[in-house]
Order: structure tokens, then sequence, then C-alpha cells
């Protein structure tokens, strides 16, 4: 019952995001949807390296900043064309991901955690300085929208909005897929404890690598559509900022979870724009309001759901017992 009552869930908010452009006042609102899918999309891998394996990462957004240049870099510079540029995003970031994992995930715990914030950092100088590769802060301009496939073009707000919707669907089922999978049950092994995944057999840093390379991928796949959706890429996508926005995300919809990150990652960036008329004075309000969900509901709003409807089950066993 519980499994149908998911599954309906997952329909019904495919359904939403399909009527969506028909339901939206403007192409803005398609704007602000698109670019929220995106970070949706992003905020899937950082949940996976961090709410089902344990290992948070704080470099994730310049790992999407890396997939958004492969792009951007590949098609301005070289005249690539897109599709090939994009496909080449995510395994550019897991590559690099697999270099940095190597080193970085000989540390626990907070250690590992400011070493991937340093790596941030330093990916964040290298796109600012490498003018020659990356431009430095005058950005790359002019990156073409994604070309044609047979009919389908995407030279509209809306076209590009399903064009992305298609992507988080997609890379929503490819993560449930994983989480479910007894690759995912390791991760999940490895979060509660690095002793106990041992005792199994598990090996700790493969799967613990492996978990890495795919968060980042994800980082890359969503940097590579940020490059084709916005079309004009600066250093200021790598700041650290934008992972703190994705933990955000986590913590308001659910970490460890699959809905979480999705209802997060759509809830807060139009609360902001409701807010957008206090301007800079919104996060004065936002910043309390975020303090007092982590405080009053710490498992976010599917993992609150999960654990009262798991008491509510509960609570008829328990009285026919006594």
């Amino acid at each position: 019952m519980m499994r149908l009552n998911a599954k309906l869930g997952w329909i019904m908010l495919l359904v939403l995001g399909l009527v969506f452009p028909f339901l939206a006042g403007n192409d803005y609102h398609l704007t602000v949807m698109s670019t929220a899918y995106i970070y949706v999309l992003a905020t899937l891998g950082l949940n996976l390296v961090t709410g089902y394996t344990g290992q948070y990462n704080l470099a994730h957004a310049g790992f999407m900043a890396v997939g958004a240049y492969t792009v951007g870099i590949l098609t301005v510079d070289y005249q690539v064309p897109f599709w090939i540029a994009f496909v080449l995003a995510g395994p550019v970031a897991a590559l690099l991901g697999f270099f940095i994992g190597i080193v970085s995930l000989r540390l626990k715990g907070h250690y590992f955690s400011i070493f991937t914030l340093c790596v941030g950092y330093i990916l964040f100088l290298v796109i600012e300085k490498w003018e020659s590769l990356t431009h430095g802060t005058v950005g790359i301009i002019g990156i073409p929208a994604p070309s044609p496939i047979g009919p389908l073009t995407f030279d509209s707000p809306r076209a590009l909005y399903y064009l992305v919707f298609f992507f988080l669907v997609v890379g929503l089922w490819v993560m449930h897929r994983i989480v479910s999978s007894l690759l995912g049950r390791t991760f999940m092994a490895i979060r509660n404890g690095d002793d106990l995944a041992e005792s199994l057999g598990i090996n700790l840093m493969r799967n613990k690598l492996l978990a890495f390379m795919l968060s980042v991928f994800y980082a890359g796949l969503a940097g590579g559509l940020y490059a084709g959706f916005v079309r004009f890429l600066g250093p200021g996508i790598a700041g650290v900022e934008h992972t703190f926005d994705m933990t955000m995300y986590m913590l308001v919809g659910g970490i460890g979870t699959l809905l979480g990150p999705v209802l997060g990652g759509l809830t807060v960036p139009w609360i902001t724009q409701t807010l957008q008329w206090l301007q800079e004075y919104r996060f004065l309000v936002f910043g309390p309001i975020l303090v007092l969900l982590v405080i009053f509901v710490p498992h976010g709003i599917v993992g609150s759901f999960i654990a009262w409807r798991a008491r509510k089950a509960a609570q008829p066993h328990g009285s026919g017992h006594a």
C-alpha cells in the first residue's frame, strides 16, 4: 500500500511538471522553474554522497562548474557541436572526481569536508585566473543553445523547460535505481559506520570513490545543462555558496531521501522569489525560517512525514499488544 501511494505521488509530480508551462503566467516563471530543476539534478548528486554515503562534499558547485565550462569551452572556442560537448560534461567532472576522491576520501568527517572546501576554492581560482582557457572574470559569452534533435528544437523557454525536465526525470529514475539496489544499501552501510561496513566485507575506498564519482557526474551533467540554458558562464558558478544552497535544499526537503532534494530544490527558490520585494533584506526573513526548520523539523519535510507515517502505522499494533 505504501509503495502504491509513493508511486501515485511520483506520477502526480510528473503530471504537474508536464502541465506547468500551461499554468505558468509568463516565460520568467518557466525560467525560474527550469533553473530550479537544474539545481535539483545537481542536488541529487550531492545527496547521494552526503545523505546516502555520509561524505559531505563542499566542492560540489566546483564540479558543476567543471561540467558547465566543459560545454562552454568546447562549443565557443573549439566549435564542438553542443550535444557532443554536453555528453562529455558528466564524464569530465567524474574523471576529475576520481583523482580528487583518491586523495580526499582518505580523510573522514570534518577533515574531508574542509579538504573539499579547499578544492572547491581552488577550482574557483583556476576558473577565475586561467584566462587563456576559461576567459577569466569576463566569462564565456555566446554559448550555443542545444541544437535540434530531429523535429525537436530548443529555441523557446517552453522547449528548454521540457528539455531540462526530461533530464531531471531520467536523473531521478537512475538515482532511484541506484539507491534501491545492493550498491545503494552498500553506500548506506558506509554512512552508518565504516567499521560496520568493513565487518560486512565492504571495500570502503572503492565504494566511497564510486559514490563520489557518481555524485560529481550528476553535478557535471547539471552544469552542462546550465551552460546550454543560460548561455553565459562566469566564475561565480563555482562559488561555495551554491553548494550551501544545495545543502539547504537537502535539509529542507529531507536529507538521505530521494524526494527530499526535489521538494527542497523547488520550494526554496520559489520562497526566495516570493520574498524578492524585500530585496537584500529577504535573507533576514528567510534565514530565521530556515533555522527554525532545522531545529524543529530536523529530518526535513520528507523525513518528518516518513517518521510520522511509521509512528501512525505502529500505533494500532502497539494498542493491540497492550
